[in-house]
């Protein structure tokens, strides 16, 4: 029942995400679906493959390292490999790990940590899409530039680490409305001439979409509640 349940549930998304673009006018094939797998054992994540989705996030570089190196060699012996997205927090000391594991990462939001990536993509010849995190309700306790910093932000990233940046990440605060977030990180992206915008999880990612989010990172909607915070 679990297995279905799951299924089930990557279904809804699926036909939500293309519901969402079509009331947009827009192409569902330009909306990227990354489940969100923190906290979920391998056994959760398989009948989710299983049912076809290959694009999924995590929260931590050591959770992803413990996890997903098996379940993405699994895979490659199928049809195809997993896409691995780092859409939590990144310390620059996990640098390192996560350029050797992640296609994605899109918590860029300090110095030190494009100065670390920098140094890792230099060094191991592999370049994941960046993504810099927009703090767009200017919330103390939580990651990502100011958006009045942005425009320098992305400026040094390209120019003083020789970063290739290629969209921007926020997470709206849970008491506000998400549409106004959505529409100022659009527009940041606008006059950065970023394409990708990663914005929208479980309970607004239509909105996101409306507002042109590229990536919707969508958990509970298909695994369920989690057991514990991750």
């Amino acid at each position: 029942m679990e297995t279905m349940n799951r299924g089930d549930g990557l279904a809804a998304v699926r036909a939500d995400i293309e519901r969402a673009c079509r009331d947009a006018g827009r192409d569902p094939a330009g909306v990227t679906l990354v489940a969100i797998a923190k906290t979920f054992s391998a056994e959760a994540i398989e009948p989710v493959i299983a049912a076809g989705q290959l694009v999924f996030g995590e929260n931590r570089v050591q959770e992803a390292k413990a996890k997903w190196p098996a379940l993405i060699a699994r895979q490659r012996a199928h049809d195809g490999g997993i896409e691995l997205h780092l859409v939590g927090s990144l310390q620059s000391n996990k640098a390192r790990e996560a350029v050797a594991l992640f296609d994605a990462i899109h918590s860029l939001d300090r110095a030190s940590v494009a100065e670390a990536l920098a140094k890792e993509i230099a060094r191991e010849g592999r370049r994941p899409r960046l993504f810099v995190e927009i703090n767009t309700g200017a919330e103390p306790q939580k990651a990502g530039v100011q958006p009045q910093d942005a425009d320098t932000f992305l400026a040094a990233c390209r120019d003083r680490y020789g970063l290739m940046i290629s969209g921007l990440m926020c997470i709206p605060p849970v008491n506000e409305a998400p549409a106004p977030h959505f529409a100022l990180t659009a527009r940041i992206a606008r006059r950065n001439g970023l394409e990708l915008l990663s914005m929208g999880m479980s309970a607004d990612f239509p909105t996101a979409i409306a507002f042109g989010a590229t990536h919707v990172r969508v958990g509970t909607a298909i695994f369920g509640a989690r057991a514990f915070a991750g």
